[in-house]
């Protein structure tokens, strides 16, 4: 014969804890949480001014620059998302900067400012399009920044 091995359920009781209100703190205490808090209010400021006065992130803040835009445009005239995009100098033959574009075929890089010569290409060998078929590379674009500009341009690509 079993044994019945269910055991009985108890109540757990509710364990409340309690904080003194303001109206029950003593005149000692009330007097001490106004210089606490004028102390931790100034140390705050002291330590914002400190982080936001680097010379160093100032002069890289305010460094000028001139900014690459461009959309990547498909065979059928539409733009094309996830497209590998690679930046070089005209001079250089390794890229130096590589970024994708997003969901409306653009993006956008930072380049130093000043007169240089920029080639952009688009890597279709990295690209898996939707539709299974395979885009045909495009021609590489050169711009030219001669200042602190923003300069638009467009990849087209072929079947």
């Amino acid at each position: 014969m079993r044994k019945n091995t269910r055991r009985k359920k108890t109540k757990k009781k509710t364990k409340t804890a309690t904080t003194p209100s303001l109206g029950t703190l003593t005149p000692a205490r009330s007097r001490l949480r106004l210089p606490v808090l004028l102390v931790w209010l100034l140390a705050c400021l002291a330590v914002a001014s400190l982080a936001g006065s680097s010379s160093a992130d100032q002069k890289a803040h305010n460094k000028p620059y001139a900014l690459i835009f461009g959309t990547v445009w498909g065979p059928d005239g539409r733009p094309v998302y996830g497209m590998k995009i690679r930046i070089r100098r005209q001079k250089e033959k390794k890229a130096r900067w590589e970024l994708y574009s997003d969901h409306n075929g653009e993006f956008a890089q930072r380049v130093p400012a000043g007169a240089a010569d920029y080639v952009i290409t688009a890597d279709v060998k990295a690209y898996k399009p939707w539709g299974g078929r395979q885009h045909v590379q495009g021609e590489e674009v050169t711009v030219h920044i001669e200042y602190d500009e923003k300069v638009d341009t467009g990849l087209h690509l072929s079947n």
